[in-house]
């Protein structure tokens, strides 16, 4: 897939056939976590925490990785969910969810919101550390 510079473009330049599926995944994205920042990082679409820079800042990305779709959020906002993400868990960081196959998208809304309540508590509390 050539490089792209929005997530349209990422989108437009995927495999017709994978088209639907990243459309619906990033509108279940972009549902969970509506103050999140679209962009495109290594070569992917990734969604940060109220546009702010920084690895910690960054809730999750998606890219088509052959016959899947894979979504990336770190590690403690996955460890939670360890049982119910069990069958697509590809690595510490990541699931994969076969083409083909509807996606779960109440599992993908679930994993999206509980990262962007853990970067809000982690905002609050360096608001208080900073104030205290």
């Amino acid at each position: 897939m050539p490089a792209a510079s929005s997530v349209d473009q990422y989108i437009r330049h995927a495999p017709a056939a994978a088209q639907l599926a990243l459309r619906t995944l990033r509108a279940a994205i972009r549902e969970a976590a509506p103050d999140a920042v679209e962009n495109i990082g290594y070569g992917m679409p990734f969604y940060s925490y109220r546009g702010e820079v920084g690895i910690e800042r960054r809730l999750c990305y998606f890219g088509l990785q052959g016959a899947t779709i894979g979504l990336y959020l770190r590690p403690q906002d996955l460890e939670p969910h360890a049982e119910r993400i069990a069958r697509y868990r590809s690595t510490k960081s990541s699931v994969r969810f076969p083409l083909g196959a509807p996606l779960p998208i109440p599992l993908i809304q679930k994993l999206v919101r509980d990262a962007n309540r853990r970067h809000r508590a982690g905002e609050a509390k360096q608001r208080s550390k900073r104030t205290g």
